[in-house]
């Protein structure tokens, strides 16, 4: 890109500045700076997901219905237990390989079926390769259901902590129950409930390192790469071990999406809290 400069504007670059202009603009390393998307769609899917599963999870547990209760507190206590990778890791495996158990049953023959002792899947034809977007999409949803576990004990004590006296209140004016849940009870519940979904979001924002676990070509997996020391031409500028700076850079980057993060909930924050009398107790 930079033999297409003018000669006087080379020299008065200089060939050092040049040269790692050159460096950093590569077609690997505008792979890595591209494959920032994936981070923040991981991210912002994934916490879409993840508020999902924590309301659904959180009107379970203040379900009146006792079953609806013990599968909402049996979401959130063994969702919360597992280790994350471990999850992050299970959840895409076991979707993929009961997909192609369905498919199995409908292209396989009754003898691939029936021989395919210790062979997955049975058959070549039930095979399902998943491209990129469908992996960032099965890591969304894991990042969804383990953090809405977290989210949903949040919404849950939230929602226990807005006065009962409102509540009366709201029906003693007639509000019908439906009002009252989503003009009083939800609308004060967000101002107890965005300091821990701010904390959610901070977890989940760690967690997208890991897809790299899911053949994704992430931040991580670049750095790790570019990083990475090489003694070959081919593999672009010969050096030794890398990996600390970019990794540093990782560092910040995070600590940029982290900083940006804080200023969006404290917006949110004095948003929900207009006209709410728990604003003033700072």
């Amino acid at each position: 890109m930079f033999d297409l400069l003018p000669e006087w504007m080379k020299n008065g670059i200089g060939d050092d500045l040049l040269f790692w202009l050159g460096y950093f603009t590569n077609g690997k390393h505008l792979a890595w700076y591209a494959s920032v998307q994936f981070t923040l769609t991981a991210a912002i899917v994934g916490a879409a997901f993840a508020l999902l599963f924590g309301l659904i999870g959180a009107t379970l547990k203040n379900s009146a219905f006792a079953p609806a209760r013990l599968i909402g507190s049996g979401y959130t206590n063994i969702v919360r237990g597992v280790p994350d990778v471990l999850f992050f890791l299970f959840f895409p495996l076991a979707f993929e390989q009961l997909a192609e158990l369905v498919l199995a049953q409908a292209v396989c023959t009754p003898l691939e079926l029936a021989s395919a002792s210790g062979r997955w899947p049975p058959c070549a034809d039930a095979n399902w390769y998943l491209d990129t977007f469908q992996y960032l999409m099965l890591a969304c949803v894991s990042l969804g259901i383990v953090y809405g576990a977290f989210t949903a004990n949040v919404i849950h004590g939230a929602m226990r902590s807005v006065p009962h006296g409102q509540l009366e209140a709201a029906r003693a004016f007639g509000m019908s129950p439906a009002q009252v849940a989503w003009r009083i009870h939800i609308r004060q519940m967000w101002v107890y409930a965005l300091p821990g979904l701010s904390n959610c979001w901070l977890l989940l924002i760690k967690s997208t390192s890991l897809l790299s676990l899911l053949q994704i070509a992430d931040i991580v997996l670049w750095a790790e790469r570019l990083g990475a020391p090489n003694f070959t031409r081919s593999a672009g500028l010969v050096h030794p071990d890398w990996r600390w700076y970019y990794y540093l850079v990782l560092l910040i980057f995070y600590i940029l999406l982290t900083f940006a993060s804080e200023k969006v909930f404290a917006a949110l924050t004095r948003r929900a809290s207009r006209g709410m009398a728990v604003a003033s107790a700072d």
